[in-house]
C-alpha cells in the first residue's frame, strides 16, 4: 500500500513540478508588460520634474508639500516608483534566463499581483521539453521521497524493537 501511495504521490508532485517552466516563462512575459507599464508613469513624472527643473526627489517633496490631495499623489508615486524599481530589478535577474535559472532565482517569482494573474491564465499541459521532462523527475523522486519519509515517521511508533 505504501509503495502504491508513494507513486501516486511522486506522479502528482511530478505533473506539478513539469509545468514549472511554462509558468515561469508566463510570469516573466507578465513581468516584463508590468515594468513596461510603470516605465511609461515614472517616465513621464520625471519629465514633468525635469522640466521644472527638479529631481525626482525635489519633485516627490514638493508634491507632498501641496496640501493633503499633493501628499496622497506624491505617496501613490513614490510607491509607483519603488514598484517599478522592484520589479525591474527581478526582470533583470529573469532575463534571458532559462527554466532551471528561473528555478534557481525563484525568489524573483514571487510579486503577488502577477503571480495570480499568470496563474489564473495558466493552463497545465504535459510538457514535451526536456525541461519539462528534469522538472517531472525532479518533481516525482520530491514527492516519493516525502511520502516515504511520512511512512516511516507513521510505522515508527509500531516498529519491533530487539529483544535484549
Amino acid at each position: 500500500m505504501l509503495r502504491a501511495l508513494g507513486l501516486a504521490g511522486g506522479l502528482a508532485v511530478g505533473a506539478a513540478g513539469a509545468q514549472f517552466p511554462e509558468y515561469s516563462q508566463q510570469y516573466a512575459q507578465r513581468l516584463a508588460g508590468a515594468v513596461d507599464e510603470l516605465s511609461g508613469f515614472v517616465a513621464e513624472f520625471d519629465a514633468d520634474a525635469r522640466g521644472l527643473g527638479l529631481s525626482r526627489q525635489a519633485a516627490l517633496e514638493g508634491l507632498a508639500e501641496g496640501g493633503d490631495m499633493g501628499a496622497a499623489r506624491a505617496e501613490t508615486m513614490g510607491a509607483v516608483i519603488a514598484r517599478h524599481a522592484r520589479l525591474s530589478a527581478d526582470l533583470e535577474a529573469l532575463r534571458g534566463a532559462g527554466p532551471f535559472t528561473r528555478a534557481y532565482r525563484a525568489a524573483h517569482l514571487t510579486e503577488p499581483e502577477i503571480a495570480r494573474a499568470a496563474l489564473s491564465d495558466f493552463k497545465p499541459a504535459l510538457p514535451l521539453t526536456f525541461e519539462g521532462a528534469v522538472f517531472a523527475l525532479f518533481g516525482f523522486l520530491a514527492g516519493l521521497g516525502f511520502i516515504r519519509a511520512l511512512g516511516a515517521v507513521l510505522r515508527w511508533p509500531f516498529r519491533r524493537r530487539g529483544t535484549a
